[in-house]
């Protein structure tokens, strides 16, 4: 693959896989990437993983070309005017939902591609002894799944929870859930290969709906003793919202959706299970401030407090993207980090 190259106006010509249409395969096509402007920064990206909202946006996303990608690591380029956080040469994590400081909420990252600009707000800097084809993880996937544990439920110690969908967001949330020493961790997928690998991650009981004759929240209630006292819902079937909620414990149940849904996007529920005192709670990026809270879970990671590699089960050269695209929807991976050219 031919170096990138740069352009007198400091523009850079490199390599992207881009999408042109919904569920089309990727083109490695040519792209100039511009110079940062204020407040921006230019990243080399190092290793890019492929989320399964990436998965959803590009089955069903309207705007094309559009060149997908968020959770990735690189090493800054080149800084635009008025940024002082950043220098050449730091080591960073790009965020989809950034914490510049000023807004509210700062967005956007398009990570495959060898270059990206992003809005100094939606970049953290991470220690350069870390890892960066591990924790770019972190910058998405498994800090979602963590934050959720501990930052939007709270799980408390001895507690039953109860996780819809074992990728890597949920196999996180279980994770979060072991940390915070919970009684029962009751892992729920369809792919009868997630159980041994759950039980790594802290799962205690796995269970296949297509192997139960009854509703899976009935089997969930009889486990628990009368419902869980958390549900995470980390699939993206607005359907499966409804199951979490009804697996919950009446009074002081809760329910955390995760998942980003393909198609239906709407919820529907009684309001019956409202009344008997069940939450329903959203998540964006598991209550993490990024620039706050990031280099602390590098920093657990570091230290082996918290899972990430075996969260890696596959690794490919960026010519090789469409391949993990194909794996990611056969469900034959969690996560597939993608590494860009030295």
């Amino acid at each position: 693959m031919p170096s990138p190259s740069k352009q007198s106006n400091n523009v850079i010509t490199c390599k992207a896989a881009v999408a042109w249409g919904a569920g089309e395969p990727l083109v490695m096509e040519d792209v100039e990437v511009s110079a940062p402007l204020p407040g921006e920064i230019r990243i080399k990206v190092v290793c890019t993983s492929l989320c399964r909202s990436d998965i959803s946006a590009w089955e069903s996303q309207a705007i094309f070309p559009r060149i997908f990608g968020h959770e990735a690591s690189g090493i800054v380029e080149s800084i635009g005017e008025g940024v002082d956080e950043f220098k050449e040469g730091d080591h960073v994590l790009t965020v989809f939902t950034g914490e510049c400081k000023t807004c509210r909420q700062c967005m956007s990252v398009s990570s495959f591609s060898e270059y990206t600009v992003v809005h100094s707000g939606c970049a953290v800097k991470v220690s350069s002894v870390a890892p960066l084809e591990k924790i770019c993880l972190l910058s998405c996937g498994a800090a979602a799944g963590l934050g959720a544990a501990w930052n939007v439920a709270d799980i408390s110690k001895g507690s039953n929870v109860v996780i819809f969908g074992l990728g890597t967001v949920g196999l996180s949330v279980a994770q979060g859930a072991k940390l915070r020493e919970a009684s029962k961790i009751i892992g729920v997928d369809i792919n009868p290969e997630k159980c041994q690998k759950a039980k790594a991650f802290g799962i205690t009981e796995f269970i296949n709906p297509t192997d139960c004759n009854e509703p899976i929240q009935e089997v969930i209630k009889r486990i628990t003793n009368g419902g869980a006292d958390y549900s995470f819902e980390c699939i993206g079937d607005t359907g499966m919202v409804t199951t979490a909620l009804q697996s919950c414990s009446d009074g002081c149940g809760m329910t955390v959706t995760l998942g980003v849904p393909k198609v239906k996007p709407e919820i529907a529920a009684h309001y019956g299970l409202f009344l008997t005192g069940k939450t329903l709670k959203g998540s964006l990026f598991g209550g993490w401030k990024p620039k706050s809270d990031l280099s602390s879970l590098v920093d657990m990671y570091m230290k082996k407090e918290i899972q990430i590699d075996e969260l890696i089960t596959h690794n490919m050269p960026f010519e090789d993207i469409n391949k993990a695209f194909n794996l990611m929807q056969e469900g034959k991976c969690l996560r597939c980090v993608i590494h860009l050219p030295n």
